[in-house]
């Protein structure tokens, strides 16, 4: 028999194992729940409870789990273990999904086998054999891991002796591989563990002297035969809360524990285990493992993860600050990022960064690999298809979501690149601040406020790049930097118009404006004839005040005319009459179909077409933007026989002028600011997009960044003014001389 390893290395944590009985009630200060908010507090790692669904006075675990979990920040939360019998393998495999998604990726999934047999058989479970109950927890593992592979093809199948899933839906993905640990003791049940679980979690009351040592012989040699490494999984124990530390420093050194799981049921115990036991055991260890030459970190990758890696990364090389929260083909979390909001993507690895350092560690791992596409992910949305890619890096910086608001008065907020512009109006609203920005609230702050922002007080506020006032930028050398107006200030220009070529801004400092309720009216026109409606859109608009700020939507039918128009209209007045007033105009243009007009917080606006549901697309739709400073009568026969044709589904036209004008064309590297109109379609290869957008190209000029999805040196010459690139150039080749920033509107230094 192989002989097993003395320490494995991991990280020594402390957990609470706290009786679920109804003591008081859950929302009290007591029972168990006020308990693991205690555990939490007094720094402990984990909260855990037993699972016996069949005692009346206990209760309901998983509901006691997702209690906690929603009045917790930080501490870890797992059954301990759960009874699968009594819960069904796919509707448990999504009940984790959804709390560990909920809490942040805090959730382990504790399971037994069973035990209990006549009171689970009460409660209209079944009834097994101890190699029944072997082989169904088998099998409910394959079905869980299928469920939470959401970026699985087909749907999840198990034929089972004991559970059958045909074809059900994968999904969702959890936050973070959800580590599944097995309360075990028997010779098969450590194979099995060794085969499919991440963890081992017995009792220490439940053991005899030499038990650990053997079982983790067991494992360790049934882990070697399937191609695991024995260190993938977690040796975990029940102990009470009053061990004696020295027997823990024992059972870490020579049984390799390293989660240490404490029976606590009083405030006393917990404190007692998180003050005197954790901190005494951690040193000891540690000085031993120093002593010994051990090298220490978290559990490797699985064997199977590793086998879905990708050619040309060198996976083993990431910072070490990174290297918990990477995520790889193999790991459950890889799903998020092969959809944006259009578009699917393969990257060959995440790298989740925290903060700005992180973030620079980011940008030298990236600096390794020239040979693989490189993406900057804030929230996913990504219209044009960049900030994922397939098989490169991708740095995401969705984790740097702060929203601080420096200075009501003043408007000074600052924001992280990860922020939705929902959660911002949201936090702004009760200070009657806003930031125009967009008009979709799931877009991330990092790459509207890099490339420009065409939002919906653009004609009064300008764009979102007008309210910026300083920013945080990480470099491609991995310099963390500040630039303003004053500081760097060739940095901060270059950041506004095109940022993504210059470095990672990691924070925003923006003047928000005071606006509190405004109008918002959603019209659909009859558009029949389509280009007199779209030349009279044009004129309306720009007659308008510059209070007033909107779009217009329409899609392509192929039968002789677009048919209908949705437009979007913004108000920024507070009173009824004067958003009637400024309405009006538009509202003649063509007969309504439909109308609704309210008064609305900005807050309420970007939320009405926000959906919070993971993006899940997998097409490649082409796009291409362009900007008019009016809508003529030839642009809008071009227009309108690209809708006829069929060749867009979706064909826009924002306003802009009015405020984004009175910016100076060289303030920003946002150029065209003589513009009134941004336009964009989008359509696919097959709808013949690029033909007919070719014809209406004349009539336009520039483009819009996060619209277009071309990136080669045409569509570069039109996204700037020759100026404008020139002086980019310029900027490029001293802040990224040697060209890493590179996949998203690449400007060569040369």
């Amino acid at each position: 028999m192989l002989e097993h390893m003395p320490d494995y290395g991991h990280p020594i944590t402390f957990g609470a194992f706290i009786t679920p009985a109804h003591g008081a009630r859950a929302g009290s200060d007591h029972g168990p729940a006020a308990l693991a908010v205690r555990a939490e507090e007094l720094g402990l790692d984990l909260v855990t409870f037993q699972d016996h669904p069949y005692q009346p006075s206990f209760y309901d675990t998983w509901t006691l789990l997702t209690w906690v979990a929603a009045r917790t920040d930080r501490i870890g939360v797992a059954g301990n273990v759960l009874n699968l019998p009594l819960r069904p393998p796919a509707v448990l495999a999504r009940a984790v999904a959804g709390l560990d998604l909920l809490s942040g990726g805090r959730v382990a999934l504790g399971l037994g086998a069973g035990a209990f047999w006549d009171a689970i058989e009460a409660m209209g479970g079944p009834r097994r054999s101890g190699g029944e109950s072997v082989t169904a927890l088998a099998e409910a593992i394959d079905v869980i891991r299928q469920v939470w592979d959401a970026a699985g093809r087909g749907g999840v199948r198990v034929d089972g002796d004991f559970y059958r899933v045909h074809g059900a839906k994968r999904g969702p993905a959890p936050a973070h591989p959800v580590p599944i640990w097995l309360g075990a003791y028997k010779p098969r049940m450590l194979r099995l563990t060794a085969r499919l679980a991440d963890g081992w979690l017995p009792s220490l009351s439940y053991l005899k002297p030499g038990d650990l040592a053997r079982g983790n012989a067991v494992i360790d040699e049934a882990a070697v035969q399937v191609g695991r490494d024995p260190r993938e999984i977690t040796r975990l124990l029940n102990v009470g809360a009053d061990a004696d530390p020295a027997e823990l420093v024992r059972l870490a050194r020579e049984d390799g524990i390293s989660v240490f799981i404490a029976a606590a049921d009083d405030e006393r115990a917990l404190a007692h285990v998180a003050r005197e036991i954790a901190p005494r055991v951690r040193d000891l260890v540690a000085t031993g493992r120093e002593e010994a030459g051990l090298v220490t970190g978290a559990p490797p990758r699985s064997s199977a993860a590793k086998s879905r890696r990708l050619p040309g990364i060198e996976y083993d090389a990431v910072p070490a600050e990174l290297a918990a929260a990477a995520v790889e083909p193999g790991d459950p979390a890889y799903a998020k990022y092969t959809s944006s909001y259009l578009r699917g993507g393969a990257p060959g690895i995440v790298l989740r960064a925290r903060n700005a350092a992180e973030v620079a560690a980011a940008v030298a791992f990236a600096s390794r690999h020239r040979d693989v596409p490189l993406g900057i992910y804030s929230a996913g949305h990504g219209l044009s298809g960049r900030s994922l890619n397939r098989g490169g890096v991708v740095i995401d910086v969705s984790a740097i979501d702060h929203i601080e608001i420096e200075d009501a008065a003043a408007g000074l907020v600052r924001l992280g690149p990860g922020a939705r512009w929902v959660d911002v109006a949201r936090a702004l609203a009760p200070h009657r601040l806003a930031i125009t920005s967009g008009d979709y609230g799931g877009v991330g702050v990092g790459g509207l406020a890099t490339a420009g922002g065409v939002g919906m007080f653009a004609r009064q506020h300008g764009l979102t790049i007008d309210l910026l006032r300083s920013v945080q930028v990480v470099l491609a050398d991995g310099t963390v930097t500040r630039a303003s107006a004053e500081i760097e200030p060739d940095l901060f220009w270059a950041v506004r118009g095109a940022g993504a070529n210059v470095g990672i801004v990691t924070d925003f400092e923006f003047a928000a404006p005071s606006v509190g309720e405004v109008g918002f009216a959603q019209f659909v026109f009859d558009a029949t004839d389509t280009a007199g409606f779209l030349e009279r859109w044009g004129a309306a608009v720009e007659a308008a005040p510059r209070e007033l700020t909107g779009e217009v939507m329409l899609g392509g039918t192929r039968s002789g005319s677009a048919g209908y128009a949705q437009a979007l209209l913004l108000v920024n007045r507070a009173d009824p009459d004067g958003v009637i007033a400024a309405l009006e105009p538009i509202a003649r243009i063509a007969p309504l179909a439909d109308q609704q007009v309210a008064m609305a917080t900005y807050d309420q606006v970007l939320a009405a077409y926000f959906n919070d549901a993971p993006h899940s697309a997998q097409g490649e739709p082409r796009s291409h933007s362009g900007l008019a400073r009016h809508v003529t009568r030839e642009l809008s026969l071009e227009a309108a026989a690209l809708l006829n044709a069929g060749a867009s589904y979706f064909f826009q036209i924002r306003a802009v002028g009015g405020a984004v004008s009175d910016v100076p064309a060289d303030a920003t590297a946002y150029g065209w600011r003589d513009a009134n109109f941004a336009i964009s379609a989008f359509g696919t290869e097959q709808s013949g997009l690029d033909l007919w957008w070719r014809r209406l190209e004349p009539h336009l000029e520039g483009l819009y960044l996060s619209f277009e999805t071309d990136t080669g040196p045409a569509a570069l010459a039109k996204a700037f003014p020759p100026a404008t690139l020139e002086r980019l150039r310029a900027v490029k080749r001293r802040y990224d001389p040697t060209g890493l920033f590179r996949d998203n509107f690449y400007i060569s230094p040369e």
